[in-house]
């Protein structure tokens, strides 16, 4: 499958400097890690939430997991994550469970976990199991530059 198609479509119309890293097939944000050799704290995933007016994409380390409590303090009390089903929906031209961390390119808002801030560079889903996208930091904010941020999330 490599890079989903709507998100080399936005990467490409705002002239986003990446490498692409294929790797193994792998079914967990650990597992890709480990077989890319990428710390797991620079390996950004998203998360997809729901709210009363839709949707939001939580980004955040793949090493921490979501502290749904600081959301809804972040967001509103109706937050909560959304089914696969949903994710599924929302993101067509990936594969199950590799949501690329850009929301904009999905039409969604974003909030990034304060950790993402402090890597130098970001590994990213690509839409599939097989492949990640490295971007510099610079580049990872320049297209989520309409991002909340908020500290959600703790170390597994």
């Amino acid at each position: 499958m490599a890079i989903a198609p709507m998100l080399q479509k936005y990467l490409f119309d705002h002239n986003v400097t990446y490498d692409v890293l294929v790797h193994e097939l792998t079914e967990s944000s650990a597992h890709t890690a480990e077989t890319s050799h990428v710390p797991l704290d620079r390996l950004a995933k998203g998360i997809l939430l729901r709210d009363r007016q839709g949707y939001w994409l939580a980004v955040l380390p793949a090493s921490h997991h979501v502290r749904l409590s600081d959301l809804k303090t972040d967001l509103g009390d109706r937050v909560a994550l959304a089914s696969e089903d949903e994710t599924a929906e929302v993101f067509q031209d990936c594969a199950r469970g590799a949501v690329p961390p850009v929301g904009a390119c999905y039409g969604l808002d974003v909030i990034i976990d304060t950790s993402i801030d402090r890597q130098p560079e970001l590994y990213l889903e690509a839409g599939d199991h097989a492949t990640l996208l490295r971007m510099s930091q610079a580049e990872f904010t320049r297209i989520n530059d309409q991002a909340r941020h908020g500290s959600f999330s703790s170390i597994d």
